[in-house]
């Protein structure tokens, strides 16, 4: 028998061995906290299982339950939609957490709107914002830190119109 052949042999031997190992990893991974598929996939890999061992494994925890991104997913909006952006939430879903774009639409659709303007006022309040006491300089780093944080400039400069309403008809 030559090399590859022993190679390939032993291989197959050991892969029942190496299931077992993965799935267990896997367990203990979502026994910490929940993850998103492509998270627990990344953390296997980095576990240095062969590809076909991490599908099987990411399989076996899918047919328990144990994985679920929608869930995942409609978890991680309700818990922060009241302190960021729908914009934010979604590139961190989409770019950090690996999630599908269509699975974030379609979890957004089923959850109750969150009114922006209201968060947006709350960074406001917390920045002590004041119309009269807030130069021109001031007021564009406000507005560009609200930007960054994924806010529409429509709901931006709503908001400070109101503050000024406020202000002058107090």
């Amino acid at each position: 028998m030559d090399y590859q052949a022993q190679e390939h042999s032993r291989k197959q031997q050991e892969q029942p061995v190496q299931l077992k190992k993965a799935k267990i990893k896997a367990l203990n991974l979502l026994e910490r906290m929940d993850r998103t598929e492509a998270q627990l996939r990344e953390k296997l890999r980095k576990a240095e299982f062969e590809p076909e061992i991490v599908e099987q494994a990411i399989n076996y925890v899918y047919s328990y339950g144990y994985l679920d991104d929608e869930r995942y997913v409609r978890n991680y909006i309700e818990y922060r939609k009241d302190q960021k952006s729908r914009r934010q939430l979604e590139q961190e879903l989409q770019f950090r957490k690996g999630v599908s774009p269509e699975l974030i639409q379609k979890v957004y659709e089923e959850l109750e709107p969150t009114d922006e303007k209201v968060l947006i006022r709350r960074h406001l309040e917390k920045k002590h914002y004041t119309p009269s006491e807030c130069d021109e300089k001031q007021k564009r780093r406000l507005i560009a830190s609200l930007q960054r944080k994924g806010f529409r400039m429509g709901d931006i400069l709503a908001v400070i119109r109101t503050y000024k309403d406020d202000e002058t008809g107090s």
